[in-house]
């Protein structure tokens, strides 16, 4: 059983960490989905190709190409990304970014670089190392052990 002072502690924290909007952050008004997309296509995208289809794009990024594509709408209007036919199969897209998709990637991916690098000198290397075990350690847990309504419900705990 937890303790309920440690419980409440690491909620607060949290709620802290909610409170710092460190990964809702926009670059020239580009929200951090948009921004992930282009960070995909960057390192993802293989040299001299015509670029990356929408599939693959979901696929790396496990979401529904239904939503990649309205992200690649709205990044296509804004002169990021632009979408071109596949020259070796005529039914097939293909999504690259523009020059302008390339330089505001560039310039986002400086302000991650300087926010994390800020980050490691605030907290020092030991804290760091420790900050990013702690971290996979979370993900691991929530990943191995997923909740659900369900879940709750069954426990025979409500007091409905």
């Amino acid at each position: 059983m937890t303790d309920n002072t440690t419980a409440h502690k690491l909620l607060q924290a949290f709620m802290q960490f909610n409170k710092a909007e460190w990964n809702r952050r926009t670059i020239e008004g580009h929200k951090p989905s948009e921004m992930t997309v282009m960070f995909c296509i960057k390192k993802k995208m293989k040299p001299n190709t015509p670029g990356m289809m929408v599939s693959e794009i979901s696929s790396l990024l496990h979401v529904t190409s239904p939503t990649i594509t309205q992200l690649i709408k709205g990044l296509e209007t804004k002169g990021l990304v632009e979408r071109t036919i596949d020259p070796s199969d005529r039914r097939a897209v293909r999504i690259k970014l523009t020059d302008k998709g390339g330089k505001v990637t560039a310039k986002a991916e400086a302000v991650f670089n300087l926010s994390f690098n800020g980050l490691i000198s605030y907290l020092g290397e030991e804290e760091s190392n420790l900050l990013a075990d702690l971290l996979f350690k979370v993900f691991t847990y929530y990943k191995e052990n997923p909740v659900c309504l369900e879940d709750i419900e069954s426990s025979g705990d409500d007091e409905a």
